[in-house]
């Protein structure tokens, strides 16, 4: 297909999908690029990299992921009046949600949710660390009672399993839910997450947001990953130097896999292979609400098909390097290894919708009352998708989404095989043991490849 018919296909599904589809997962461009070359250059790359690790010494893999400590500094009163503006934020954003214009295009309550928290401020981790730590709207509404002695501990062994459970009934409302995107709906599933969430921590103290809070287990995850640290332990360093200071338990293996599951089945959902699978006519798509079951069923079976795949890809390794390794600790190790993929799956799967949703936000942020208001002094606005017209920036927006996967299957290959020498010791062994996760992660960059240009039609 030439570049011009394609270009003019994405934007006519442009132009059909953005009245009805206003959640940022549901993607409204159909990308058919041609997917051949990208495919084999993307798939070379990573096996490029798997055959370089064999050949270089651990040493340079050791210096990639080096880092310079220094002494850390305390922001904790500045993150507790943040907290406290984040708080009032939220409360106004609720208050829109429920009195506010019922388009949610033109509702701040959806539009600050979706595009700007999940989509953007997420992604943004990766540079600037744990921001859930300053805008999080608990904290210092908690600092402001005293030091409130918690009525039930909870036990260190519980890890990151109580967000396991948080992740994936979030996965189910962002993917299954009729109308997650409708600002009295999700102002109300809002409201009683922050109202669970506090009286967990009066309950249990703040040792409830480590456990049991989803925001803190996201960006902590990918904080990880950032190459600078200000607060303990503070320093910079090769991207993901942070991931080798303490060996996870179990459940953050299980957290990291579930984070990678429900972005690569966010993006499987809407193509026309798994709108086929279930029995649903792409080009007739009966609605949500005729699909919540298939599609909560897929989120569990492909995040359990995963953690299988990737447990299996674990066992063969250890078995490989012939070491006494316990199984457990090697797993949850490797699996923050995939961190990174589930990153840019995130950044580069909503990419295309980000660039019509952040205009959407800007134009209520000086609107919010959709009253014909100017706050920012923008009139005349317009949101414009003219950029989904141009073969230079369909060609340009394509191959970033897909350099972003590419890189992070690299960046994941170079991670695992660091994490490998210190549970290894010795480069042969870290060799043996990574060569299952290697072939694991090759497949993996095809899979994402495809995702990301398969036709879609819900």
């Amino acid at each position: 297909m030439r570049l011009r018919e394609i270009v003019i296909g994405v934007k006519l599904a442009g132009l059909l999908a953005l009245p009805a589809q206003a959640h940022v997962s549901e993607q409204g461009f159909v990308l058919l690029l041609p997917t051949g070359v990208y495919t084999a250059a993307g798939v070379a790359a990573v096996a490029l990299t798997v055959l370089a690790l064999f050949a270089v010494p651990g040493a340079v893999v050791l210096a990639l992921f080096g880092h310079r400590s220094w002494p850390a500094r305390d922001f904790s009163a500045a993150r507790q009046i943040t907290s406290l503006i984040s708080l009032a934020g939220m409360g106004f954003v609720l208050y829109l949600g429920f009195a506010g214009p019922r388009d949610p295009l033109s509702n701040l309550m959806p539009l600050s949710f979706w595009t700007l928290g999940w989509v953007a401020t997420v992604s943004l981790a990766i540079l600037f660390g744990n921001l859930w730590a300053w805008i999080n709207p608990w904290t210092g509404l908690y600092s402001l009672l005293g030091k409130l002695r918690p009525v039930v501990t909870l036990p260190e062994g519980l890890g990151r399993w109580p967000a396991v459970a948080l992740l994936l009934g979030f996965a189910a409302f962002l993917l299954a839910d009729i109308a997650p995107d409708d600002p009295a709906r999700l102002a109300q599933f809002v409201a009683i997450y922050w109202v669970a969430t506090f009286a967990g921590m009066v309950v249990c103290g703040p040792g409830w947001l480590r456990h049991a809070e989803l925001g803190h287990a996201i960006f902590a995850a990918y904080a990880s990953l950032a190459p600078l640290r200000l607060s303990a332990p503070a320093g910079l360093g090769g991207p993901g130097w942070r991931l080798l200071a303490v060996r996870p338990a179990p459940a953050s293996g299980v957290f990291a896999l579930c984070l990678l599951g429900v972005g690569s089945f966010d993006g499987l959902n809407e193509t026309f292979w798994w709108l086929g699978t279930i029995g649903v006519n792409p080009l007739e798509f009966p609605g949500r609400s005729a699909v919540v079951g298939q599609t909560v069923a897929g989120l569990v079976l492909a995040c359990a098909a995963l953690i299988a795949v990737f447990a299996l890809s674990v066992w063969l390794g250890l078995r490989l390097a012939r070491t006494d390794l316990r199984f457990a600790e090697a797993f949850g190790w490797l699996a923050l290894s995939l961190l990174p993929i589930a990153m840019v799956y995130h950044v580069a799967h909503y990419l295309t919708s980000f660039l019509v949703q952040i205009q959407y936000s800007i134009a209520a942020l000086s609107d919010p009352f959709a009253r014909g208001a100017d706050w920012l002094g923008i009139e005349p606005f317009r949101v414009t998708t003219g950029f989904f017209n141009s073969i230079d920036s369909v060609r340009l927006i394509w191959t970033t989404q897909a350099g972003l996967v590419v890189l992070g299957h690299v960046w994941s290959v170079l991670l695992s095989h660091r994490i490998a020498l210190d549970l290894f010791g010795n480069h042969r062994r870290t060799a043996l043991a990574t060569l299952p996760l290697s072939v694991f992660m090759i497949a993996y960059t095809m899979l994402g490849l495809w995702l990301l240009a398969a036709p879609k039609g819900a």
